[in-house]
């Protein structure tokens, strides 16, 4: 399935979210149901990947078992410190109960099990729609 998905969108790039298939699977449904239209990862983690995202450019969304679900379009990429998210960044990831206090401590905990957290630790952020559903 994703070798077709890579030929319908040249250039596609495919990943999951998060660091456990548990998280992969939980976030790309939020994807699917329009509720998260936006990730962020260390810029860290961001220089060291094969394959990154770029401004409209396509990403097929894995699963927990590594199975296509969905294709996200990548429409911005900003450089932002952890400290300075806010609200509508938070509301866009589309986790929990929406709000700056549950994404800082989800994100503190996912960065730091990652070794990378530090509160001004700069970040990838990605804001992206939805383009197909497999």
């Amino acid at each position: 399935m994703t070798e077709e998905l890579k030929v319908k969108y040249p250039g596609a790039i495919a990943w999951a979210f998060g660091d456990s298939s548990e998280m992969a699977d939980e976030l790309a449904g939020l994807v699917i149901e329009g509720k998260k239209t936006a990730t962020c990862g260390s810029l860290s983690s961001f220089k060291n990947e094969e394959e990154s995202p770029t401004i409209g450019g396509y990403s097929i969304i894995l699963n927990g078992k590594g199975e296509a679900v969905c294709v996200i379009r990548t429409i911005s990429l900003r450089i932002v410190r952890f400290c300075d998210v806010g609200e509508d960044l938070a509301s866009k990831e589309g986790e929990g109960d929406l709000s700056l206090n549950y994404w800082r401590e989800a994100h503190k905990d996912f960065f730091s099990r990652e070794g990378t957290y530090q509160e001004d630790m700069e970040l990838v952020a990605e804001e992206f729609e939805l383009v197909d559903v497999v």
